[in-house]
């Protein structure tokens, strides 16, 4: 989004020269960072975070950066914040909900031994072009990471798995930043089950070996199907970090 190669939100606490930051992604997904120490613009964030005032119509999923951000927000959510897995009467609206977020970090040797070379006879992959990118469905999806179809194929990267001649899954770069592309994947429902999640991010996973990438992966703590496919894939866990769910 900095880059402006998507449309999104960006706030900050003063137009020139600013110290605090909020980017918001279009798909919901959203980063705090800078100085945490900043009273009035921790004052209104935390209204925008209530969404007192009804600016969004859904949750965000924020992160903070860096970790010195925690102590602050766990002490601006206070009362108004809960942990995932705790059980509440309260209403959704005005509560912050705490979650964990699992960063991978990839092994290349666990990739080469675990991965597999062999598609079946009925399926082939191929890249990701306009046609297949307006063809998935589903919620991670290039079309929700992207403005368009030709913004994707300008600055991005899939690959998608064909099945007797149906589109079946696509991986694709949900985000590249200098050396770092990260993984996003999605299987057509009823194509689940038969290991394409893992054929299909082996291409992309691929693609990045060959042009000097480094894949990034990362999921909710509960996403057990995401974490499972991130090991199969050759990650292992980095870190585990706060992960707050906005109000709607």
């Amino acid at each position: 989004m900095i880059e402006k190669k998507i449309t999104g939100k960006v706030y900050v606490d003063k137009i020139e020269n600013p110290k605090t930051f909020y980017v918001v992604h279009p798909y919901g997904m959203s980063l705090l960072f800078g100085d945490s120490q900043n009273i009035d613009f921790n004052n209104n964030f935390l209204d925008y975070s209530l969404n007192l005032n009804k600016i969004r119509d859904k949750h965000e999923w924020m992160q903070a950066y860096p970790n010195d951000w925690d102590s602050v927000l766990l002490e601006l959510y206070n009362n108004h914040m809960i942990r995932s897995e705790d059980n509440h009467d309260q209403k959704d609206n005005e509560i912050i909900e705490l979650n964990t977020r699992i960063n991978f970090k990839f092994n290349r040797e666990n990739y080469i031994s675990n991965k597999k070379q062999i598609l079946p006879q009925d399926c082939e992959i191929v890249r990701t072009d306009k046609k297949i990118y307006k063809e998935m469905t589903g919620t991670v999806i290039p079309g929700n990471f992207w403005d368009t179809a030709e913004d994707f194929i300008k600055y991005g990267i899939g690959f998608s798995l064909i099945s007797n001649k149906k589109l079946a899954s696509t991986a694709y770069s949900a985000f590249i930043h200098d050396d770092k592309l990260e993984l996003g994947i999605e299987t057509m429902s009823e194509f689940r089950g038969y290991g394409f999640a893992q054929m299909t991010c082996s291409a992309l996973i691929d693609y990045c070996i060959e042009n000097n990438y480094e894949p990034v992966w990362a999921c909710k703590l509960e996403n057990i199907g995401s974490h499972r496919l991130a090991e199969k894939l050759g990650f292992i866990i980095n870190k585990k970090i706060p992960y707050y769910r906005l109000s709607k």
